[in-house]
């Protein structure tokens, strides 16, 4: 626990040009160039529409899931007979919060005495880590459901004292770092595995999809079992992360007793969960084809879509010498990305490859349909009390706390595609 603000001196050029260490990382961290971190090789987050007045204790996320039948051919049926209204339903949005943390050593702060720049410099290697754990967790987190879940262990062996976990998936080796603690649980929102408690990650085989672990593991995970970064599970109890695209277009239609945000969307439940199309079994172009027509046939009309690097670059070869390229900007941020373009049934559509997204999965999404909304910038420093930095009361250190407190949300899930690769 932090305590205390640090506001001494820790630069200067005399008393009349005292310059303090808070302010200097004030000037060094705007919120542009915050978002500029952010943003850089994230582009459905970059791309996605923001909203940074998220207060209250909820959020109303009305849908129109259909308008009012009072018609008919025949006049006394459509004025007496057909009675009907819209059919409205109401996501109630909450908020979450996620977390990242900087220390930086006193006598770093002592030893770079009247020099900012060399404080800011030393500073920096820091703080901009701790923007990038965090920016990398929401960015994961915007295509995933929520749990916290960041992989699924397909084997796991011991070799030589160590637990070595293949990951069912490979390509989430992207989610694992070297010094992470992570927990395991048979599912995704199920209790954490009491009997392997915390292991710290020791090395990652990012070529092979592999890492191993400090401690063993005894033989007690097994395969299946859902891994976290410790702090982020579900374990039974509450969705701690965004609820992400994985959330709101589940690969499989919600069934009677749903309850998202509040909402049973089983009663409609393409509109209220997005559409679905499988196309594990046909050419890439085609399959995105054939899943922007099943959005565009339910009233979308896709912007862009979201894949992995790895169907991507399958989609890039398939195209051969047709493929067209693109660059796509953030409106908030001078942050581009590459894009190959292909024509769906509802107009140009922009494919943006993103490390973020989870292999095999496309998503055709109306971005005008979508929003980031959180309580004040996404992510931020917190400096509530005009101050960056605050003193550990149980280390020579100083403590820079980044935060971000909200959630995504659709105002149209049926306009948007999750395709099977």
């Amino acid at each position: 626990m932090a305590i205390g603000v640090f506001s001494t001196t820790a630069a200067g050029t005399g008393n009349s040009g005292e310059t303090l260490v808070t302010e200097a990382l004030k000037e060094h961290y705007k919120p542009e160039r915050i978002k500029e971190m952010v943003y850089k090789n994230n582009p459905l987050m970059a791309l996605m529409p923001k909203y940074e007045s998220f207060g209250g204790e909820n959020m109303p996320i009305p849908i129109i899931v259909s308008g009012p039948q009072r018609r008919s051919a025949t006049f006394a049926d459509g004025q007496a007979n057909n009675q009907s209204t819209s059919s409205l339903k109401q996501f109630l949005l909450t908020r979450v919060r996620d977390y990242s943390f900087a220390s930086i050593t006193h006598e770093a702060i002592r030893a770079s005495q009247g020099n900012a720049d060399a404080f800011v410099r030393y500073a920096t290697m820091e703080i901009d880590g701790a923007i990038h754990s965090l920016k990398r967790s929401m960015a994961v987190s915007m295509y995933r459901d929520g749990s916290g879940s960041i992989g699924v262990q397909t084997s796991a062996s011991d070799p030589g004292g160590a637990k070595l976990i293949t990951l069912a998936t490979p390509e989430d080796i992207s989610n694992f770092e070297v010094g992470m603690k992570i927990v395991l649980a048979a599912t995704a929102t199920g209790a954490l595995l009491s009997n392997v408690g915390t292991k710290e990650i020791d090395s990652v085989d990012r070529s092979a999809g592999t890492f191993t672990v400090k401690v063993n593991l005894h033989g007690d995970a097994d395969a299946g079992d859902h891994i976290f970064q410790l702090g982020d599970a579900h374990a039974g109890a509450s969705f701690k992360k965004m609820r992400g695209l994985d959330a709101w277009l589940p690969s499989s239609a919600p069934t009677a007793g749903d309850s998202f945000f509040g909402v049973d969307r089983s009663t409609d439940a393409t509109r209220l969960s997005g559409s679905r199309f499988d196309g594990s079994s046909l050419p890439i172009e085609e399959a995105l084809i054939e899943g922007l027509s099943l959005a565009a046939r339910n009233g979308g009309t896709p912007s862009h879509v979201f894949m992995h690097f790895k169907n991507y670059s399958q989609l890039e070869k398939a195209l051969g010498s047709k493929v067209q390229y693109n660059k796509v900007s953030s409106s908030d941020a001078e942050v581009g990305f590459t894009s190959l373009t292909i024509h769906g049934p509802a107009g140009t559509v922009d494919v943006i490859p993103d490390v973020n997204c989870p292999a095999d999965v496309a998503y055709g999404l109306q971005l005008d349909t979508w929003s980031i909304n959180s309580l004040g910038s996404a992510p931020q420093i917190l400096d509530l009390d005009g101050s960056n930095m605050l003193r550990e009361s149980t280390a020579d250190a100083y403590e820079v706390r980044c935060g971000f407190y909200g959630n995504m949300a659709c105002t149209a899930p049926g306009w948007n595609v999750r395709i099977a690769l």
